[in-house]
C-alpha cells in the first residue's frame, strides 16, 4: 500500500486501541481506589504505583518470551488475550450492584470487588507490559533493509497513534466516570469507565489477528540479554575463583570472561554497563513523574474545576500529552538550535540534568498550590473536641450563652454563628433568649469529633429548638456537593431541587443530605405548600455542603437562606498547569534525550538490553513512591511534595557529577575496528590454510 507493507496499518490501529485502553483505565484508577474501594490516599497511591511498577517490570518477561520461545506474533496474541480478560474482570469488579443486596448504592461485600480488581490489574500488568517491547519491534520487522525511509515513517505514525490514544482516553474515560449509572441506585459509572477500555482492547486484539496473513513472522532467535547476563555472571565467578594475588590483575573486571566469551561481546557489554551505571539515579525522576496519576489527581479533587465547563479531577492529566505535542517541536526546532548558535555545549547528559531540575521545581510548584488548598480546607473537630453552629430561624433577634462561657452571642433573624469548637467535656448546656422568653438546651450527650447544628426560633410565645446531629464532618469527595433543607414554614412542604425529590418535610424539621455534582448549578428549588412556588439555589461550586432554609413563599417565588457548612473549593485547577508545564518540559529534555543518548552509546545488537534497563528505571521509580506512601509519617501533603523535590534535587546533583566523568564513545567505530580485526584474522587463517595445502602438495611431490 503506497510502498508500505499492508500489515503495518493493522499494527498501528492495534497500538492506538491498546494505548486508549491502558491510559483510559489508568486515568481513573486512583479515584476508583479512593471513592469506590474506600481506601485512604496513601493506600490508593501505593497500590496505583505498585501496578505501574509491575507494568514496567513485565516487559523483560515479554521480550524473553518473544525472542526465545514463542516469537513476537504469538507473544502479542497470547498476552493480548490475558490483557483483555484483565480489563473485563476489572470492569466487572467495579459494578456496585454485584454485591449490593440491600440496594443502598454501596457494595455489601467490598472484599469481592477488591479481589476482582486486583486480579484484573495483575492480568492487565502482565498483558500491557509483556507486549510493550514486542509490538513496535514486530512492526519494524515488516520492512525490508532497503525501506529505511518507510520504516522511519512507520515509527513516527506509531508514536502518533500512542499519543492520540492516550490523549483521547484521558478525555473520554474520566467523563464516563463522572456519569451516574446503576441498576438499583445511581453512583459514579466506573463499570463504563473500565468497560470501554476493555472493549477497545478486545478490538485491538481482533484487529491484530485480522492482519495475520499479511505479517512477516520471524522465528525466535534467542535473547541477547541472556548472553550479556551469562557473560557478566561468568566474569564475576571467574574473578572470584582467581582472587588470589598470584593471578595478575586485568584492565577491567569483565576481562575475566575472556576465557569463554569473545572480545567483541565483552567490549559491547562494557559499553552497555557504562550506560546502565548512569541509569542508577534515574528512578527518582520517574518517582515524581508518575505521580501525575496519583497525588496530583487527588490534589485536583480539592480544587475548583469550573473552566466554563466542568472538568473532572482526572481529566487534568490531559495537560501532559497536550503540552508534549506542543513542546517537542518547539524544543527540537527552536530551543536546541538557539543553544547551538550560542555555542553552548549542551550535551545529552546535561539536558537530562536540566530535566531532573525542572521536575524538582514542578513539585515545588505543587507544594505551593497545596499550601493554598490547605488554607481553604475547613477545620473539623479533633479528638476530644466538638463543634456547634447556631442558626436563628425566627423573625426576631435572639441571644445565646453557653453555660461555661461568659460571652453572650447576638443572632439576628436568619443569622448564624458558623461552627464553634469546644472541648466536649465542657459542653453541658446553653440558654436561648428571645422576646423575653428563655429556653435551656442540654448538651451533655454530645460526642467528640462530631459537628452539630442547633436551630431555634420564637414561635407563638415559646422557643422551638432542635439539635441536628448528622452534620458533615469531612470534605465532600470527588468535588460533589451536599445539600439538605430545613422547613421554616408552620406547615408541611414537599420540596425538590433539580431532579431530586426530598419528599414531604414537616414543620421545623430537616431532610437528609443529597448529593449534587460539582459545577452544575444553580438548581431550581420547588416547594409545594400546598400551592407551588419556586426559586434558584446559589451556585454550589465544587466540594461544598449547604443547609438551605425554606423561609417564605410569595408571589415572586420562594425565599431561601443558604447556610454554608463546608465552603466550596476556591483554588482553581488552572493553578496546576504551571506544575504540569514544568514537569512536561522536564520530560521532554529528560526522557526523549535519555533514550536518544542510550541508543547512541550502545552497540546495535544491545539496544534491547538498554531498553529493558530504561523500563526498569520507571519500575523502580514507582517502587520508591509506594515505599514513601507506605512508610512516610508526613501528615501534610505539601511537605511530602517538598520531600520529593529535595530528593530529586540531590539526585540531580549526583547525576551531574557522574555525567561529568562519562566519556562519550562511538559504538559504530568500535564495532568497525572489531570487524576489521576479524577480517584480518580470517584472512590470516585463510593464508595459513593455503600455506598448509601448499606444503601438503610439495610433500606429496
Amino acid at each position: 500500500c503506497s510502498g508500505y507493507p499492508v500489515g503495518v496499518f493493522f499494527i498501528v490501529l492495534n497500538e492506538f486501541c491498546e494505548r486508549f485502553s491502558y491510559y483510559g483505565m489508568r486515568a481513573v484508577l486512583v479515584l476508583y481506589f479512593t471513592y469506590f474501594l474506600r481506601w485512604d490516599d496513601n493506600l490508593a497511591t501505593a497500590i496505583y504505583h505498585t501496578f505501574v511498577a509491575l507494568c514496567y517490570l513485565t516487559p523483560i518477561l515479554g521480550a524473553i518470551l518473544a525472542d526465545s520461545w514463542l516469537g513476537k506474533f504469538k507473544t502479542i496474541v497470547s498476552l493480548s488475550i490475558i490483557y483483555t480478560i484483565g480489563q473485563a474482570v476489572l470492569s466487572v469488579g467495579s459494578i456496585s450492584d454485584l454485591t449490593d443486596h440491600n440496594q443502598d448504592g454501596s457494595p455489601d461485600n467490598i472484599s469481592v470487588h477488591i479481589a476482582l480488581s486486583m486480579i484484573g490489574l495483575i492480568l492487565v500488568a502482565f498483558g500491557t507490559g509483556g507486549i510493550k517491547p514486542c509490538v513496535s519491534a514486530f512492526g519494524g520487522d515488516q520492512f525490508t533493509d532497503d525501506q529505511e525511509e518507510e520504516r522511519s515513517a512507520f515509527f513516527s505514525l506509531f508514536y502518533v497513534s500512542i499519543n492520540t490514544g492516550s490523549l483521547l482516553s484521558t478525555i473520554v474515560t474520566p467523563s464516563l466516570r463522572g456519569l451516574e449509572c446503576g441498576i438499583h441506585s445511581k453512583q459514579r459509572c466506573y463499570p463504563l469507565a473500565f468497560g470501554i477500555p476493555a472493549i477497545l482492547m478486545a478490538v485491538a486484539l481482533v484487529v491484530f489477528v485480522a492482519g495475520s496473513r499479511m505479517y512477516k513472522k520471524s522465528k525466535p532467535q534467542g535473547n541477547i540479554m541472556f548472553e550479556v547476563s551469562k557473560c557478566i555472571g561468568f566474569a564475576i565467578k571467574n574473578r572470584f575463583r582467581h582472587r588470589s594475588k598470584e593471578f595478575p590483575k586485568r584492565e577491567h573486571w569483565l576481562d575475566w570472561a575472556s576465557e569463554k566469551y569473545d572480545k567483541r561481546l565483552i567490549s559491547q557489554t562494557k559499553m552497555v554497563l557504562k550506560v546502565l551505571f548512569l541509569y542508577i539515579p534515574l528512578p527518582m525522576f520517574w518517582a515524581l513523574f508518575d505521580q501525575q496519576g496519583s497525588r496530583w489527581t487527588l490534589q485536583a479533587t480539592a480544587m475548583n474545576g469550573d473552566f466554563g465547563i466542568s472538568i473532572q479531577p482526572d481529566q487534568m492529566q490531559i495537560v501532559n500529552p497536550v503540552l508534549i505535542v506542543i513542546m517537542v517541536p518547539i524544543v527540537d526546532s527552536v530551543l536546541y538550535p538557539l543553544i547551538e548558535k550560542c555555542k553552548l555545549n549542551f550535551t545529552p547528559l546535561k539536558k537530562m540534568t536540566v530535566g531532573m531540575f525542572l521536575a524538582s521545581m514542578a513539585f515545588v510548584a505543587a507544594a505551593l498550590v497545596q499550601v493554598q488548598i490547605d488554607k481553604t480546607t475547613p477545620v473539623f473537630p479533633a479528638a476530644g473536641q466538638t463543634q456547634i453552629r447556631l442558626i436563628n430561624l425566627g423573625a426576631y433577634p435572639a441571644t445565646v450563652q453557653f453555660q461555661h462561657e461568659p460571652q453572650i452571642m447576638n443572632l439576628e433573624p436568619r443569622g448564624t454563628t458558623g461552627y464553634m469548637t469546644f472541648e466536649t467535656s465542657q459542653l453541658q448546656s446553653l440558654s436561648i433568649n428571645s422576646q423575653g422568653l428563655q429556653k435551656i438546651e442540654l448538651l451533655g450527650d454530645l460526642l467528640e469529633r462530631k459537628r452539630y447544628t442547633l436551630i431555634f426560633k420564637w414561635n407563638n410565645a415559646q422557643i422551638d429548638s432542635d439539635l441536628l446531629s448528622n452534620d458533615v464532618t469531612s470534605k465532600p469527595e470527588d468535588g460533589k456537593n451536599l445539600v439538605r433543607f430545613i422547613n421554616s414554614f408552620p406547615y408541611s412542604v414537599n420540596v425538590s431541587m433539580g431532579f431530586k425529590e426530598f419528599g414531604v418535610l414537616p414543620p421545623f424539621s430537616v431532610t437528609n443530605y443529597s448529593t449534587f455534582s460539582g459545577g452544575h448549578g444553580p438548581y431550581i428549588i420547588i416547594a409545594k405548600v400546598p400551592y407551588s412556588c419556586s426559586g434558584h439555589s446559589k451556585d454550589l461550586g465544587f466540594g461544598s455542603a449547604y443547609t438551605i432554609s425554606l423561609d417564605a413563599c410569595t408571589q415572586f417565588g420562594i425565599n431561601v437562606t443558604h447556610y454554608e457548612e463546608v465552603a466550596p473549593n476556591s483554588v482553581h485547577m488552572a493553578w496546576q498547569i504551571p506544575q504540569y508545564f514544568l514537569l512536561t518540559c522536564g520530560e521532554v529534555v529528560f526522557s526523549v534525550t535519555g533514550l536518544e543518548f542510550s541508543y547512541s552509546q550502545a552497540p546495535s545488537n544491545m539496544k534491547s538490553v538498554l531498553q529493558a534497563g530504561w523500563l526498569l528505571t520507571v519500575a523502580f521509580g514507582n517502587i520508591i513512591v509506594l515505599i514513601v506512601a507506605g512508610a512516610s509519617q508526613i501528615s501534610k501533603q505539601w511537605a511530602e511534595y517538598v520531600l520529593f523535590a529535595a530528593l530529586l534535587l540531590v539526585v540531580c546533583i549526583i547525576f551531574a557529577i557522574m555525567a561529568s566523568f562519562y566519556t562519550y564513545v562511538d559504538p559504530n567505530e568500535i564495532e568497525a575496528q572489531f570487524s576489521e580485526e576479524e577480517k584480518k584474522e580470517d584472512q590470516k587463517d585463510q593464508d595459513d590454510h593455503a600455506d598448509e595445502k601448499q606444503d601438503e602438495v610439495v610433500s606429496q611431490m
